[in-house]
């Protein structure tokens, strides 16, 4: 990581598209870093359906939201790199409607547990 910090600063002055290369291919080395440091959550995770007998699909919409936010994240900060810091901001705001969609159903089922709960109140 710091020898892609020297090589970015070495490039600042005429290597534009090459330092943006450099970039995206240090952010993706980074994802692969934390994807390893991801598996004990994950596991954990899943002990927590195991004793809380969560739905597989409810777990699925968590990780694929966590995965929309880690990915969109890199995107905007590469974006914003480049120097094109409006197409990072748009890019962070289609991501959060995306994990808002993706939500949808885990935010229903909150909602008719909620509607169940004061029902018998």
């Amino acid at each position: 990581m710091l020898l892609a910090v020297i090589l970015g600063s070495t490039l600042r002055k005429n290597g534009g598209e090459t330092r943006v290369l450099l970039g995206v291919t240090v952010c993706c080395m980074v994802a692969c870093g934390a994807m390893w440091y991801l598996k004990p959550v994950i596991s954990f995770v899943r002990q927590l359906q195991d004793v809380g007998q969560l739905d597989n699909e409810m777990l699925r919409i968590l990780l694929k939201a966590v995965g929309i936010g880690m990915v969109g994240e890199i995107a905007s900060l590469i974006c914003s790199d480049a120097g094109n810091g409006a197409l990072g901001k748009a890019i962070q705001m289609l991501t959060t409607s995306a994990i808002l969609w993706l939500s949808l159903p885990l935010l229903t089922s909150l909602l008719e547990l909620i509607q169940s709960i004061l029902g018998e109140i």
